[in-house]
């Protein structure tokens, strides 16, 4: 699943890295500077440093591992003096145990990365440059997971938004409206099944597919997530039918909408995968997924010119309750034992910067959390734009749920049998056990 006390803020010198960042920030870009660097040989390429600085980064997401390798450089040739070796082990729980988590992380702001915000080993990264340009509604996302002391511990680097994948020339040549509500949405799907065409691809085989679509988008338009979770997670070992909040009474009508939608999966969608479902949809042998940006680039694989679009999808007869599903699939953080504050949060404010965060989110199919940040260009990806405009959307339920609780087996077989309450009843249940567990520890 894709989910203490703190010493106080190192005193910067008057003339410091962070007095310099303050500066370039306000006046003179890093990235002016990165690229007047160039010129220079690297000192990583070249095997070693040109000063006594070393900090270690680490870095979640493997494929774009390359891409940031590439940012490193550009930062140490921009720096001149500080040397980054890039940790991209797979994963963070060690670190911390040893007490030696890496200088700076790119991480996904997930139930994992929750863990160290809760305990106050994470700095406060507030009174940085780039904190201040962090959009509002994105920074609150941050907050739904963990918060410590009010402190801003991690800094939103890249938005996922996900929705509807679909063919356009299939709603073209059927005569068919992307739908705004949930009965124009059955009605395509009914439309596109008379017509012998399958209105979705599902890949229940790879059980995450099924929590992060028919899961997360049938909820996000019917329940606030952040809120329903952080009600859950006072009630504790109270969570039950008669609770203020449940899993059995909250999301009773966005399981019928998934049990709904799963009526219009592919046959054998059992049995498929996720890279099943790439090549089907690619193949055009459907006409809607239910999946995020990272899929599109396999799409692509299969059919660089597929005409493809994504909306989100509706489960209200009112337009304006669509919601986006949304994570934040990047955040950086420094850990309190980094020697190297000033070095790491000079890195920091680096990626940061517009020239480079907006990059990235445009190579990657994301979004750019910072107020002066331009439009997602990709139009495949141009039917969410206006809901990340608006904050119209919800983190994904499924990503608060622990990943010791199997969300996507549920699923599997609320779908095989059609019996959606009987998950929900389950997941309270298993909610009450580990909260009960927790309260023992």
């Amino acid at each position: 699943m894709a989910w203490t006390t703190r010493p106080a803020a190192t005193a910067r010198t008057a003339v410091s890295r962070r007095g310099f960042l303050a500066g370039a920030v306000g006046g003179v870009s890093l990235g002016a500077l990165s690229l007047a660097g160039c010129a220079a040989p690297s000192a990583a390429g070249a095997g070693a440093a040109t000063g006594s600085t070393t900090l270690r980064f680490y870095m979640q997401k493997q494929e774009v591992i390359t891409y940031f390798d590439d940012l490193l450089r550009k930062f140490e040739r921009a720096s001149r003096g500080t040397r980054v070796v890039h940790d991209s082990s797979v994963a963070i729980a060690p670190q911390f145990v040893r007490g030696q988590p890496a200088d700076v992380g790119c991480f996904n702001d997930n139930l994992e990365l929750a863990r160290y915000i809760e305990r106050g080993v994470l700095r406060d990264l507030g009174d940085l440059p780039s904190a201040a340009r962090v959009r509002k509604s994105i920074d609150g996302l941050t907050n739904q997971y963990a918060q410590y002391r009010g402190q801003t511990t991690v800094l939103p680097f890249s938005l996922a938004a996900a929705g509807v994948i679909y063919n356009k020339q299939v709603f073209a040549d059927q005569g068919l409206p992307v739908p705004t509500t949930w009965n124009e949405f059955v009605d395509v799907c009914t439309a596109l099944q008379k017509a012998g065409i399958t209105p979705i691809y599902a890949t229940d085989r790879d059980p995450w597919t099924l929590w992060q679509g028919l899961f997360d988008y049938s909820v996000g338009g019917l329940v606030e997530t952040g809120s329903f979770f952080r009600e859950l997670k006072a009630l504790g070992t109270d969570v039950g039918p008669d609770s203020a909040v449940s899993f059995e009474k909250d999301f009773a009508v966005p399981m019928e909408r998934a049990k709904t939608i799963s009526s219009f999966f592919n046959p054998d969608h059992a049995t498929r995968s996720y890279a099943d479902g790439n090549l089907a949809f690619g193949q055009g042998k459907a006409a809607m997924y239910l999946q995020g940006p990272w899929a599109l680039g396999q799409i692509a694989l299969v059919d660089p010119k597929l005409p493809v679009g994504t909306f989100v999808l509706p489960v209200t007869n009112d337009p304006a309750d669509r919601k986006a599903r949304v994570n934040i699939d990047l955040g950086l953080y420094i850990p309190t034992t980094t020697a190297h504050l000033d070095e790491a949060q000079e890195l920091v404010e680096f990626l940061m910067q517009p020239d480079v965060i907006n990059a990235y989110n445009r190579d990657n199919l994301a979004y750019a959390t910072t107020e002066d940040a331009p439009a997602q260009s990709d139009e495949r990806l141009a039917g969410l734009q206006q809901y990340v405009d608006d904050a119209a959307f919800a983190q994904g339920a499924g990503t608060f749920i622990p990943a010791s609780i199997p969300l996507g087996n549920y699923l599997q077989t609320a779908i095989r049998s059609g019996d959606f309450t009987g998950m929900l009843q389950r997941l309270d249940a298993d909610w009450r056990r580990l909260a009960g567990r927790s309260a023992t520890v």
